[in-house]
């Protein structure tokens, strides 16, 4: 065996590469604009996702020679691409608002330098090559004063976060400011414990913090119950205090580049409740801008409809004729009318499009009262995936091929033409469709035994009639716990359904289970949809978060060829290009579901919207013929058990009744 170089030399060859590297990437960036000036010349769309496609099959496949992995020259050139795209998005969107082209932009945030505000400024200000003169504020009241008063040129306001949902009081502030939305971004939130150089996790005992990380770090707080929290106007206090306290005892909340700044240690990491933790914020102007036609935009605006019923369903039709896709619905109280609220809705258009001025017109013939709050370029792009995923990670049977004139024939089982009357799924005291609407409850396994029982006898008396148990592979001893979850349910007369997420979970499920559920990630496989159509028990089938209404109704197709009936369908969100890792729900899909289709259709909203959005989204479900609800109790666990069950009861009664 030949001896090895030295360790010192060879860091030296990958500091080299390293630096050719990130030349050829600043080489590839500026070509990448040259291509924003062609087609701000001859106008075409920002994206060609047909050549990224081809682009990432050849580059996939060069890999492979060399001994690269399929996914890490996926992942690698999807950041490349975003970047690129994000580029692009920025000069074509100055080059068509010559007004706000500057050297300089003062820029209003919540905080100091270091806060999660300041960084996603600081981004937004390289993204567009211009110099940054930050005006940090106290509070998001303040913010809005100093754009108005034209001390600062933008504000940057929070706007939601995926781990801990919707910030409100930015929704108050924009009910009542003359300003315009412009922009917006989103930016990772790696949140750490800082603390000051030689302290380490044993010395803590008090910890400074924004309320926002608190609740979005609050499992790893829990484990630390010893803490005695503080609480700050921003992550940049709290950094600032454990930096001035000169004490080993004391440690922040918030970013390792934010820490930095103040000389702080990280000495732990990956404190969010979630994997994926992305706050999205907005940016305000004191004028609109304009958004060329081949880039991505979204309009943000604000209504109040009639005190009728199924004032908002009609408004939202409103959208769904005229095609436009709904990524964000929110509601806050209207401030002096009680029970009356003002809703916000993010809608991915262009404001001078046709067809959203055709909506405009119509929603101002129909609502009380409504206001464009803006209409910006959206900077989430969707990872150009599904190609290179066909390609490289889902089976043969899910890729698109000829459908031959026999599977035509097929499809139609699941239309209204094959069955004009609507599909009934019946377990137990569970009942869907046909007029009747049932409420699931989801429970995350592990859980401990005694815990469950409580936990069956709570729901029943809340009013559900089954509890779907998810996380199978999770459960310690399996096939006797499952055996007493079943029967704690019997004894309340709830229906057991068990979700199948891997294809291992299926033999248990069929087994134990009243009904079964396939989970969204599989509804590609068509072994299990098969084996599915073949049982004697009910099923529900998920649709894949990228899956169309089309594909979901082709699974369910299969379904029911193999014999098996009784089946429902569930729409619990989608991917889009807006939702920074959170799914948007499509409730334009239970409307075309419920227009094509026989089967019931029950509604999960506890993924793409925050638990306090439950009761309006249930009432919405119910009014566009949902045939039923399923809730994650997870997605309220942060809040207290009163409230948590008032929110429940909530939700149920505006179902029922």
């Amino acid at each position: 065996m030949n001896k090895p170089q030295p360790l010192n030399h060879t860091r030296e060859q990958i500091t080299s590469l390293d630096n050719e590297l990130l030349a050829l990437l600043a080489r590839r960036r500026e070509l990448s604009l040259d291509v924003a000036r062609s087609k701000e010349v001859d106008v075409r769309p920002i994206r060609d996702t047909t050549r990224e496609k081809e682009l990432l099959s050849r580059l996939v496949k060069q890999g492979r020679e060399q001994g690269l992995d399929a996914h890490y020259v996926i992942s690698l050139y999807q950041s490349i691409i975003e970047d690129s795209v994000l580029n692009q998005q920025a000069y074509l969107h100055g080059r068509a608002n010559p007004e706000t082209q500057k050297q300089q932009y003062c820029i209003a945030y919540l905080g100091a330098r270091g806060s999660y505000s300041y960084l996603a400024a600081t981004r937004y200000c390289d993204r567009r090559q211009v110099e940054m003169q930050d005006l940090g504020c106290q509070s998001f009241d303040e913010i809005v004063q100093a754009v108005e008063s034209g001390h600062a040129d933008y504000g940057f306001l929070p706007i939601e976060n995926t781990s801990s949902g919707s910030i409100n009081e930015v929704y108050d502030v924009l009910q009542h400011t003359s300003l315009a939305i412009v922009g917006e971004t989103t930016i990772e939130v790696g949140h750490c414990l800082l603390a000051n150089s030689g302290s380490t996790i044993n010395d803590i005992k008090t910890v400074y913090a924004h309320p926002q990380p608190i609740s979005q770090c609050s499992r790893y707080l829990s484990q630390h119950g010893h803490f005695k929290l503080e609480y700050c106007s921003s992550s940049a206090e709290a950094m600032e205090k454990v930096c001035n306290a000169n004490d080993n005892s004391v440690a922040a909340i918030g970013s390792a580049e934010g820490g930095a700044l103040y000389q702080l240690e990280a000495i732990e990491s990956g404190l969010a409740n979630q994997k994926i933790n992305q706050s999205r914020f907005i940016v305000v102007a004191r004028k609109a801008v304009e958004v060329p036609s081949q880039l991505p935009a979204k309009c943000t605006l604000i209504m109040a409809t009639g005190q009728k019923p199924g004032a908002l369903v009609e408004a939202l039709l409103v959208l769904k004729a005229r095609n436009l896709n709904m990524s964000k619905l929110e509601s806050r109280p209207i401030p002096g009318t009680p029970w009356e609220e003002m809703f916000y809705l993010d809608i991915d258009a262009n404001l001078a499009s046709e067809p959203m001025q055709a909506a405009l017109k119509e929603l101002e013939k129909t609502t009380r009262f409504i206001k464009v709050l803006g209409c910006y370029p959206c900077e989430t792009v969707k990872p150009t995936q599904l190609s290179s995923s066909q390609l490289m990670i889902e089976p043969s049977t899910s890729k698109a091929t000829t459908v031959p004139a026999t599977a035509q024939t097929k499809q139609q089982r699941v239309s209204k033409q094959y069955k004009a009357e609507p599909s009934q799924v019946l377990s137990g005291q569970l009942c869907l469709g046909a007029g009747q609407i049932g409420a699931l409850s989801q429970v995350q396994l592990p859980i401990e035994l005694t815990q469950f029982e409580q936990m069956a006898k709570s729901l029943k008396e809340s009013g559900f009639q089954a509890v779907v148990l998810q996380g199978l592979s999770q459960q310690s001893d399996l096939i006797n716990s499952i055996n007493h979850f079943k029967n704690a349910l019997a004894q309340f007369d709830l229906v057991c359904i068990l979700a199948i997420e891997h294809e291992t979970d299926l033999t248990i499920a069929t087994q134990f289970a009243d009904m079964v559920m396939l989970s969204g990630n599989l509804m590609y496989n068509q072994a299990i949809l098969t084996q599915l159509g073949s049982l004697l028990i009910p099923v529900i089938l998920e649709r894949n978060a990228m899956a169309s209404v089309d594909d979901l109704l082709n699974a369910a197709e299969e379904v029911l060829s193999q014999g098996n009936q009784q089946l429902a369908l569930c729409e619990s969100g989608v991917t889009t290009l807006n939702n920074s890792g959170k799914p948007s729900l499509d409730l334009a899909a239970l409307v075309e579901l419920k227009a094509l289709s026989h089967l019931p259709v029950v509604v999960n909203p506890s993924y793409a919207i925050d638990a306090e959005q439950l009761p309006t989204f249930a009432r919405a479900i119910k009014q566009l013929k949902g045939d039923g609800i399923m809730m994650n109790l997870s997605a309220i666990e942060s809040t207290t058990q009163a409230q948590s069950d008032e929110l429940v009861k909530t939700v149920l009664s505006n179902l029922y009744h």
